[in-house]
């Protein structure tokens, strides 16, 4: 085998993608930063439980695992951002109010999510602790729309639901973990047939409920219709008209977006506890940033803090965003005078970018395109179009 070569759904992010994807990465911090998110960078590993802390079977999946030399212990290379956002929250600040803190890095993957994807996502991700409030998982909504409008992304699309509308039809019915797990799955691939079959055996308001979740997925008129088709339970009702709530103040917010609904919707159903939320955008097949609410992620580090979120892949979001041309340059010659030296150091400390051609080479890039060069003109270092 070539030594050259990178493990399956890894690779090496060249110059011009390299730079789109840094560039995106400022855009989308100062976006947090204007909400008055505080940055914070984690570890890439850290012992495993505490990776795993209120995650689901899923994450786990997803997680590489280690020895520790020095300790002997179990370790995890991150395959999400937010566990660590919630310790840091529950230990290290430990503030008393609203905390919000936002992340930028690699998490790795034992598999990728799709054909294309890769297993070293770069994750963006913003959160807020302390509000248990609708107003907070309207504002973490309102970032991740911000952040893809930042790259210039347009047609967008949010689609809403609620993990509380789950739990409202399945309360007081028998199923176990196992069962439940099915459950949602069918619910996640639109199965009916496998959704008939585990239904068996409950009640009928819960059947009946089941079945209508298959069919809850469209515009306004889905909310209107789990009124009448969900049971009369208070943990329905009260995410159906949260929803209503977040739908109207987005619409406000953002004139020009498409607002879906999908009670089947079950990402993440055993991390999330409340209202959640997917962005697509056109030209994508999956989500290009989801979100919601999981006040159970900081119960394993003795605080269990309200908690709401998002996160997206900047490596894929910076694939669909807009091609930018390269960046303006100045070419300079590579020479010990002294009038030259300082004339490029100027230049520079200016915030130009000024690539000087090495004895014996031209200057080779793509990523930059050279519109001015430096030139001696009467004994003066000056700047001349190209």
């Amino acid at each position: 085998m070539s030594a050259w070569l990178l493990p399956e759904h890894i690779a090496d992010v060249l110059p011009a993608d390299a730079r789109r994807i840094e560039e995106l990465r400022r855009r989308l911090l100062d976006r947090a930063r204007g909400y008055g998110f505080e940055l914070v960078m984690p570890p890439l590993l850290e012992h495993l439980e505490s990776l795993l802390s209120g995650t689901g079977r899923e994450l786990d999946l997803k997680t590489f695992k280690l020895v520790d030399q020095l300790s002997g212990r179990t370790l995890g290379l991150r395959a999400d951002t937010t566990p660590q956002a919630a310790r840091i929250d529950a230990h290290l600040l430990n503030r008393e109010g609203v905390t919000r803190l936002c992340y930028c890095g690699p998490v790795l993957h034992t598999r990728p999510s799709g054909l294309n994807a890769t297993r070293e996502p770069l994750q963006f991700g913003a959160e807020i602790f302390g509000h248990g409030g609708l107003e907070a998982d309207l504002e973490v909504a309102e970032l991740a729309l911000d952040c893809l409008h930042a790259a210039r992304l347009s047609d967008l699309t949010i689609d809403l639901a609620d993990a509380r509308v789950l739990r409202g039809v399945l309360a007081g019915a028998p199923v176990d973990a196992s069962r439940l797990q099915d459950v949602v799955a069918a619910l996640s691939e639109k199965d009916a047939s496998a959704l008939e079959a585990l239904a068996v055996g409950l009640p009928d308001e819960t059947r009946h409920g089941l079945r209508a979740l298959l069919r809850l997925y469209g515009g306004d008129e889905v909310l209107a219709a789990a009124r009448s088709e969900l049971p009369q339970r208070s943990l329905i009702t009260a995410a159906i008209e949260q929803l209503e709530w977040t739908a109207r103040h987005l619409r406000a917010a953002f004139p020009g977006l498409a607002i879906g609904f999908d009670l089947s919707d079950m990402s993440g159903y055993a991390y999330y506890s409340g209202l959640r939320f997917a962005v697509y955008g056109a030209g994508s097949a999956d989500a290009l940033a989801r979100g919601g609410r999981y006040d159970e992620v900081g119960a394993v580090f003795g605080r269990n803090r309200p908690a709401v979120g998002f996160s997206l892949d900047l490596k894929a979001l910076a694939d669909l965003a807009p091609a930018v041309g390269a960046g303006r340059a100045i070419r300079a010659p590579w020479g010990d005078d002294a009038a030259l030296r300082a004339a490029v150091r100027r230049l520079r400390e200016a915030g130009e970018t000024v690539i000087a051609a090495l004895p014996g080479h031209e200057v080779e890039t793509q990523a930059f395109e050279c519109d001015r060069e430096l030139v001696l003109l009467d004994g003066q270092w000056q700047l001349r179009a190209c």
